[in-house]
């Protein structure tokens, strides 16, 4: 999981979802692609 300030979908598989207030990249076909921010 990378901490960033600014978080970005580098593949068309990566997702944004919100949570508690925090925006996360998940990807299940390329899982090293996570990202936090905030």
């Amino acid at each position: 999981m990378k901490v960033r300030a600014s978080v970005r979908r580098r593949t068309a598989d990566c997702q944004v979802v919100r949570r508690k207030g925090r925006i996360y990249i998940i990807n299940k076909k390329n899982p090293r692609l996570k990202q936090r921010q905030g």
